[in-house]
């Protein structure tokens, strides 16, 4: 929730994100439900299963916000993380996190996106407020 000074309860959107990741698919199919709608192409999800078995599962997303790229793969029942920062679309560097400093780090990203961008503070509030309520 935006609160009087219209900033954002980031640690309030991180918690909400964290609830959902003892489960990786809950964690992931929450992101991407959340955050969808308001990034658009920014926001590419990869289906585990091949031409031949489809699956709603969830292998890989990537969130792209600002010069930032969010990915996290999942690994067996294990989530692996990582933030690459990119310039004219070429990845400069990349780092792996955890999970928890992923998820502060995007929600961060976004707080400081929305400031600038509608469709970033659209996507920070369905985090924080829950969606289509």
């Amino acid at each position: 929730m935006a609160s009087s000074d219209g900033s954002y309860d980031l640690a309030l959107a991180a918690a909400t994100l964290r609830a959902n990741g003892s489960d990786v698919q809950a964690l992931l199919s929450a992101l991407t439900a959340e955050l969808a709608d308001a990034l658009g192409d920014r926001i590419e999800t990869t289906l585990a299963g091949g031409r031949l078995r489809k699956s709603r599962d969830i292998a890989r997303v990537r969130i792209m916000v600002g010069d930032e790229q969010f990915e996290a793969t999942v690994d067996g029942a294990r989530l692996s993380c990582a933030v690459s920062h990119l310039s004219g679309g070429i990845r400069i560097r990349g780092e792996s996190l955890d999970v928890d400093q992923w998820i502060t780090r995007l929600v961060a990203s976004l707080a400081n996106e929305a400031e600038r961008s509608d469709s970033a503070r659209q996507a920070l509030e369905h985090l924080v407020i829950g969606g289509n309520q």
